[in-house]
């Protein structure tokens, strides 16, 4: 298990970094804003640009984020013996799986059974009044 900790304290430490470097990086443009704000000759694919690495960089630190949360739970399930067990059916996960993901907390079988269960819950979109004509 000591084996299992350095690894996941290694994975917490990286993800950190580079929730910091991005967090950083774009914490510096949303203060001065995009280039299109600043430039006279800026024109509306610049602050289209802009936009769109700044949506990058938020979808990117919310990524992170959840990495830094779901590594810091595997290692409470750590402390806690819990580690390595599917949350969902109890059994034990895979070692093949806990090495490529070690934060996991599924077994294949019961996250292929919930990946499932969402895609069957996703709404429909559905247009109310349409008439053929």
């Amino acid at each position: 298990m000591d084996g299992i900790r350095k690894r996941l304290e290694q994975e917490l430490r990286a993800a950190v970094g580079r929730l910091r470097q991005v967090g950083g990086a774009t914490a510096l443009e949303d203060l001065l804003g995009p280039r299109g704000e600043h430039w006279s000759y800026a024109d509306e694919v610049d602050e289209i640009q802009a936009n769109e690495r700044r949506e990058i960089g938020f979808a990117t630190r919310e990524l992170l984020v959840d990495r830094v949360n779901r590594i810091a739970a595997a290692l409470e399930r750590l402390d806690e013996g819990e580690y390595g067990v599917c949350v969902e059916c109890g059994e034990n996960i895979a070692p093949a799986r806990l090495h490529v993901m070690p934060e996991v907390l599924t077994c294949v079988r019961c996250q292929d059974r919930l990946e499932r269960t969402s895609r069957h819950l996703q709404p429909v979109e559905v247009e109310v009044g349409a008439e053929d004509d």
